[in-house]
């Protein structure tokens, strides 16, 4: 009876769940960052931008918006600090990526963009955890 407890069982502790989020945040943020990295060496580049513009706001500001997504608020996720507020570009942007940029190169091209933004949607509604910087700092403001 207690295998079947420990099988079916719904993982409501608390400690466990702040360890996956941990651990959810730190590796996406850290896989995030590799694709990143090489889009921001191509901002910083003199050459002339080439990069899809989905949304028609220019190429130079199609990749800005994408480097801001994927290595600054990358960054965020891994500290745990702003986490809600830094998974909503990063959602945008593996939705833009999966949905328009990649509309016509079926499923196999898609899905790793749309598994991203499922995480970004968990982390979005889930939150930091505790073992994150937004949880010192709402601790703290509950101290004052």
């Amino acid at each position: 009876m207690n295998l079947l407890k420990t099988i079916f069982n719904p993982g409501t502790n608390a400690n466990k769940l702040s360890l996956v989020l941990l651990l959810l945040r730190v590796t996406a943020g850290i896989f995030m960052l590799t694709h990143g990295v090489g889009k921001f060496e191509r901002l910083i580049s003199p050459e002339q931008i080439q990069f899809a513009d989905p949304l028609g706001v220019g190429a130079a500001a199609s990749l800005a918006l994408t480097v801001f997504s994927e290595v600054f608020c990358s960054i965020l996720l891994i500290l745990g600090l702003g986490t809600r507020l830094a998974a909503i570009p990063l959602v945008i942007t593996m939705l833009v990526a999966a949905l328009i940029v990649h509309s016509n190169d079926g499923f196999g091209r898609q899905e790793l963009g749309l598994l991203y933004a499922v995480i970004y949607i968990t982390l979005l509604v889930l939150g930091a955890g505790k073992y994150s910087l937004d949880y010192l700092i709402s601790k703290n403001k509950k101290q004052e």
